[in-house]
C-alpha cells in the first residue's frame, strides 16, 4: 500500500476506513492486568466524539490545551481531538512540578486540560485556584475525587455526553478547512538553563518529517508492534507514534516506565523507541553476568561468542557482505543460539528495529548490541527539528560506529566556523511561542538554526557529534573541556550511575560521581569491608581507591588538561523531583554547581 500522509485531523479516521475492525491500539487495564483491544473504528469514534465535546465546551480555533498525563490510550485520543477541534495539544510532563506547570500555563495560555491520574489533579488543582485562563479540566482516571472541584468533569462522561446539531455543523466546518500552516503542538523543552521554551510544531512540521520518515523507516509496517516506552509528551514518542499510526502499526502502551520490562516479555513488538539509558541498564546487567561468570572457562566462551558477533555482523553483514562459511557456520551453531536467548530475555526476539537517541549512547554499548544482530538506529534529533536529524540506516547496513547516523532525507546541515552544527529544512520549527528574544538567539541571519551541538559531517553524510557547546567550559589555564565526554568514560563502568564534570575557572578538572551502589556493595562485601551507612561506604579507603583505578584506566589516554584531578562520591543521586535534572534526565550543570558548591568548593580547597 503506498502511504499519504494526510493532515492530523484527519489521520486516525483515513486509517479507520481502512483497518475498520482491526487491534489499533492496547492498553492494560489495571484491574485484571489484562491487555485490552481498541478497534480503529472505535478510536476514530473515540477521538470525533471527545472533539466534538471539546468544541460543545467552547473551545475555539487556535486555542492551547495541555495533556498532563503518564502514558494512557486517552492521552492519544486527547491529542487527536484537538487536532479534530482545531486546537493546539501542549503536551505536559507527568512528573512536572507546580512551578514548572505554572509558568507553562501561563506561557502558553492554556484554556483546557487533560488530567491523568492523581497526582496531575492534585498539582493542577491548586494552579487552577489562581489560574486566569484554565476553564476545564478533564480528568482521564474516575478514581480520581473531582467532588470538590468544579471546573473538572471525566473524560469518559464527556465521551458519552452527545452534543448539539450546532456542534455537530461546527465541527464539520473546521475540519473542512486544513492548511499547512496550522499550528497543532507547542512542546516545551526542559532546557538544562532557565525557563523552557515553547517550540511551535505546524502540520507542515509534522508532514515533512512523517513523509520522510516513509522514505528512510521503510522497514516499517502494519505487521509490526511497538510499545510507548517513553513519555508522549516527548518528541521521539510523539513523532514515533504519529509514524506508526500512519503505518497501521499496533501500539501498545506502556503506562509507567518502571513497567516497561513486563511489557516487554509480554507484547513481545518488532520496534520502539528508547532513550540510550534503556540498552546501558541491560548492557550494565549483562557484563556483569559475563565478568562474574563461574568458572572462568564460561566467562571466556561468553567472550568468544561476543567476537563472533562482532566479526560476522560489525565486519560482514553490516557492508551486505558475505562471511567465510567458517565464520558463518560458528556464528550460526554457537554465537546465534545464546544471542537469541538474551533476546528473549528482554522480550525482543522478534525485533525488526530499535530507533535510539536523546542523549549520547557509547561506542562499546553500541557495538555490543549489534554484535548480537540486535538493530538499533541509533540517531539524533532535537524537538526543534521535530525529532530526527540523522539515524542509521534501519536496514541495518553500512552503519558507522562513533556517528550519529546519516543525515536524513530533506534535512540540510552545516558546520559553522566555530563547529557547530547548523540544520534548516521544512520539520525545522518556525520559532519558539511567546519568546522572542530566544527567536533572535536561535537562528542565524540567513534562516539556519543552531542546535548548540558541535560536530562534523563526513564524506557519505554522517553526521557526529563531539559535545554540547553550552556545555563545554574552559579552565582557569585557558583549556576547553568536553564533560559529556569525560562522564561517558566513567559512566560506563559498572560502578557508576551518574557522574558530573566540573572545571569551569577551575585550575583542573575534577568530578561528581554517584555510584551504582548495588554493585558497589557486593564488591565491598567480596573485600570484607565493614560499614553501616551509605556516607560510611563511600569514606572508605578501598572504595575511594577503586574509583580512582576507574578514573586512571578509563582517562589515561586523554591530555593532562583533561585528566580529572579529584572527585567526590555522592550518596544520593540525582533526580527530577531535586531539580537536578531535565524531565529528559539531562543534567542541569548550572543547578549541579549551585546545589553541590560545598562539595566542589572542597574538591579545589588545596
Amino acid at each position: 500500500m503506498s502511504i499519504v500522509t494526510p493532515h492530523l485531523n484527519k489521520l486516525i479516521f483515513e486509517q479507520a476506513k481502512h483497518y475498520g475492525s482491526r487491534a489499533a491500539i492496547y492498553h492494560r487495564n489495571d484491574n485484571s492486568g489484562k491487555w485490552e483491544s481498541v478497534s480503529w473504528d472505535e478510536f476514530a469514534m473515540h477521538v470525533s466524539a471527545m472533539g466534538k465535546a471539546l468544541i460543545e465546551s467552547g473551545v475555539k480555533c487556535g486555542d492551547r490545551i495541555g495533556i498532563f498525563s503518564h502514558n494512557m490510550y486517552e492521552c492519544i485520543v486527547a491529542d487527536f481531538a484537538n487536532f479534530y477541534a482545531k486546537a493546539v495539544t501542549v503536551p505536559l510532563y507527568a512528573t512536572s512540578t507546580s512551578i514548572q506547570l505554572d509558568y507553562i500555563i501561563t506561557n502558553a495560555g492554556i484554556n483546557v486540560m487533560f488530567i491523568g491520574e492523581q497526582y496531575q489533579f492534585d498539582v493542577a488543582r491548586e494552579i487552577v485556584k489562581d489560574s486566569s485562563t484554565i476553564k476545564k479540566i478533564i480528568v482521564f482516571d474516575n478514581t480520581v475525587d473531582i467532588s470538590e472541584c468544579n471546573e473538572a468533569v471525566y473524560f469518559s462522561d464527556l465521551l458519552t455526553k452527545g452534543v448539539s446539531p450546532d456542534t455537530e455543523k461546527e465541527a464539520e466546518k473546521r475540519n473542512a478547512s486544513d492548511s499547512d500552516d496550522d499550528l497543532m503542538t507547542i512542546l516545551y523543552t526542559s532546557g538544562t538553563t532557565g525557563f523552557p521554551k515553547g517550540v511551535m510544531l505546524t502540520q507542515s512540521n509534522y508532514k515533512e518529517c512523517l513523509d520522510r520518515s516513509l522514505v528512510r523507516f521503510n522497514v516499517i509496517s502494519d505487521k509490526d508492534t511497538t510499545i510507548t516506552y517513553l513519555p508522549l509528551s516527548h518528541i521521539f514518542e510523539k513523532v514515533w507514534t504519529y509514524f506508526c499510526l500512519l503505518n497501521g502499526v499496533t501500539i501498545y502502551i506502556n503506562h509507567l516506565p518502571d513497567e516497561i520490562r513486563r511489557s516487554l516479555q509480554e507484547v513481545h513488538p518488532t520496534a520502539f523507541c528508547a532513550v540510550p539509558r534503556f540498552w546501558e541498564k541491560i548492557y550494565a546487567v549483562m557484563s556483569d553476568k559475563i565478568e562474574t561468570a563461574i568458572p572462568h572457562s564460561k566467562r571466556i566462551y561468553y567472550k568468544w561468542i561476543l567476537s563472533l558477533g562482532e566479526r560476522y555482523n560489525l565486519n560482514y553483514k553490516r557492508f551486505g557482505l558475505h562471511s567465510p562459511k567458517g565464520l558463518s557456520a560458528a556464528y550460526k551453531i554457537f554465537a546465534r543460539p545464546v544471542f537469541r536467548k538474551v533476546e528473549r530475555n528482554i522480550g525482543i526476539e522478534k525485533g525488526n528495529v530499535f530507533p535510539c537517541a536523546g542523549a549520547k549512547l557509547s561506542d562499546d554499548i553500541n557495538m555490543f548490541f549489534h554484535s548480537m544482530g540486535i538493530n538499533i538506529c541509533y540517531g539524533y534529533g532535537l524537538t526543534e527539528s521535530t525529532a530526527t536529524v540523522s539515524c542509521f540506516l534501519p536496514d541495518n547496513k553500512f552503519y558507522k560506529i562513533g556517528s550519529v547516523g546519516r543525515i536524513i532525507e530533506g534535512m540540510d546541515v552545516k558546520i559553522s566556523p566555530d563547529g557547530e552544527i547548523l540544520i534548516k529544512g521544512k520539520s525545522v520549527t518556525s520559532g519558539y511561542y511567546n519568546n522572542e528574544e530566544a527567536n533572535a538567539e536561535a537562528f542565524t541571519e540567513d534562516g539556519w538554526f543552531r542546535t548548540g551541538d558541535s560536530g562534523f559531517v563526513d564524506m557519505e553524510n554522517n553526521l557526529y557529534l563531539t559535545d554540547r557547546i553550552k556545555d563545554l567550559f574552559k579552565t582557569s589555564g585557558g583549556k576547553y573541556i568536553a564533560p559529556q565526554m569525560l562522564e561517558s568514560l566513567i559512566c560506563g563502568s559498572k560502578f557508576v550511575e551518574q557522574a558530573v564534570a566540573i572545571g569551569n575557572e577551575h585550575k583542573y578538572v575534577s568530578m561528581l560521581i554517584v555510584p551504582s551502589f548495588s554493585r558497589l556493595e557486593d564488591w565491598a562485601k567480596e573485600h570484607n569491608l565493614n560499614w553501616k551507612t551509605k556516607e560510611e561506604l563511600l569514606a572508605l579507603p578501598d572504595v575511594k581507591a577503586l574509583y580512582q583505578d576507574i578514573i586512571n584506566k578509563r582517562t589515561g589516554i586523554l591530555a593532562g588538561f583533561e585528566q580529572i584531578k579529584r572527585f567526590t562520591l555522592l550518596p544520593q543521586p540525582f533526580t527530577m523531583e531535586q531539580g537536578h535534572l531535565t524531565n529528559t534526565l539531562k543534567i542541569k550543570r548550572k543547578v549541579i554547581n549551585e546545589m553541590f558548591k560545598a562539595e566542589i568548593d572542597a574538591m579545589y580547597d588545596v
